[in-house]
């Protein structure tokens, strides 16, 4: 069963408060507050992150449009229904103005209802993949699907489709490229949190004087440039699951109040005074060696503990090279400027298969991305892995696949680079023909001579 959604009911009417929560209750779907005033709503609102708040407009001391407006500042993302007498429908229509959801004229439809605030539930979770969706097309631009036959990898996802179903925190260890994220969102989706959001928080490219503002938001005015109260991303995953990627690298400030974080469920915004309680699991990943960290004081050992309930451990590409070839037929086919993917020639696979891959999938893919575009025929040759992989002193001979395989540099060639050198190798080819370089490119006449241009090639007359 996903996690019931927190709904609050602010109305100064006895009767129709405790007929809603009893309607609502019932239906095991809400986990419902209720308020009998503008006052105490706020006050519940300062404590506790409501996905969706059933307010009525006309109350004393505090009136709902108040109440609006302090959420539309404090809590962006909580959807509010209008709740409304026929005689106030005029002023229920301009709440929507002031970033109300929706309004329902009193007495209400019970189906009705319900359909309101399903709705009001979905557009906050538009309202979060849009708030989302920057730095999660980043994130995910070099990413891949779980793609692997090996036991290694196989008894993987087994173990954490089988953690995935329990609340406890899951630490991941792997090397970089490995696919730990790919692990956690494994989770997830499997988890009974599935319908939640999924907030991915990446702890080592955000500066240390940044990563507490957006793990636990702000308040405004809380330091230079903070013009509007801002909510952390603890409470954009509230009921579903904060993933904390390389999680070894959150400074010795921080970590204290992660950890009570982790221990509670409550934290403060930057700048403010009062206690937010969420709901989340947390699952998080490293590269580095925690208990070592501990030992050389980089790292608290009561996190390290809180962290780990559950360890998993994503395997390196060295370990389960029986993967390799489906890896890349993946990525081939994902990389594919035509309909048709390129093919691996035998000795280009003898290539991959016989490498240390330390950079893992992830390396994997770059190579195989130069090697599409080093590629001028449908089929990729062990010489378009050239500038990645060298022959041994002992050279190749023709004939035999005993290929010894090494990194040149650390195999992060530029692709611009790897682009500029299949352009030379294509006009050298078609002895510099510019329209014929064009056809086997695939770009037109106009894109090649921006490049040669953008690259300061000297092309000679054909």
């Amino acid at each position: 069963m996903s996690k019931r959604y927190n709904l609050l009911i602010v109305d100064d009417e006895e009767s129709l408060r405790t007929l809603l929560e009893s309607e609502l209750a019932e239906t095991q779907e809400f986990a419902v507050d209720t308020a009998s005033d503008g006052g105490q709503a706020i006050n519940l609102i300062q404590g506790k992150v409501y996905d969706v708040i059933l307010l009525d407009i006309r109350m004393p001391r505090v009136s709902g449009i108040e109440v609006l407006k302090f959420v539309h500042e404090y809590s962006p993302t909580t959807q509010v229904i209008i709740l409304t007498n026929y005689a106030d429908v005029k002023t229920a229509i301009q709440t929507i103005k002031l970033g109300a959801y929706d309004f329902l004229a009193k007495p209400y439809d019970i189906d009705e209802l319900f359909n309101t605030i399903h709705r009001a539930i979905e557009r906050k979770q538009l309202f979060i993949d849009n708030k989302l969706m920057k730095s999660e097309l980043t994130r995910k631009a070099g990413s891949f699907e779980l793609i692997g036959q090996s036991p290694a990898f196989l008894k993987l996802v087994e173990s954490a489709t089988r953690f995935a179903e329990s609340d406890s925190f899951v630490l991941i260890q792997g090397a970089s490229g490995t696919g730990k994220e790919l692990i956690a969102s494994l989770i997830h989706r499997r988890s009974p949190r599935n319908d939640r959001p999924f907030v991915a928080v990446n702890c080592a490219s955000i500066p240390d004087t940044l990563l507490e503002s957006e793990l636990f938001g702000h308040e405004k005015g809380a330091f230079t440039n903070a013009y509007q109260t801002k909510q952390g991303l603890v409470e954009v995953a509230n009921g579903g699951t904060l993933f904390l990627d390389e999680v070894g690298d959150i400074s010795p400030a921080i970590q204290p109040k992660l950890l009570r974080f982790l221990e509670t469920g409550e934290f403060r915004r930057v700048g403010g005074t009062n206690l937010l309680t969420v709901d989340v699991r947390v699952v998080s990943a490293t590269n580095k060696d925690l208990r070592e960290e501990v030992k050389m004081g980089r790292f608290r050992e009561d996190l390290l503990y809180r962290l780990n309930v559950v360890t998993l451990r994503v395997p390196l590409l060295s370990e389960r090279k029986e993967d390799i070839p489906i890896l890349a037929e993946y990525f081939l086919v994902r990389k594919a400027k035509t309909k048709t993917p390129k093919k691996l020639s035998q000795r280009a696979m003898d290539l991959l298969l016989q490498h240390d891959w330390p950079g893992n999938v992830r390396e994997l893919e770059h190579v195989l991305e130069g090697a599409v575009l080093l590629s001028s025929s449908d089929m990729i040759e062990d010489s378009d892995l050239s500038m990645y992989f060298h022959r041994s002193e002992k050279g190749f001979q023709e004939g035999s696949s005993a290929m010894a395989p090494s990194l040149l540099a650390d195999a992060s060639v530029p692709l611009e680079e790897v682009e500029r050198m299949h352009i030379e190798r294509t006009l050298k080819h078609f002895n510099y023909s510019r329209t014929k370089s064009a056809t086997a490119l695939g770009i037109s006449k106009k894109t090649l001579y921006l490049k040669i241009k953008q690259y300061g090639m000297k092309v000679q007359d054909p």
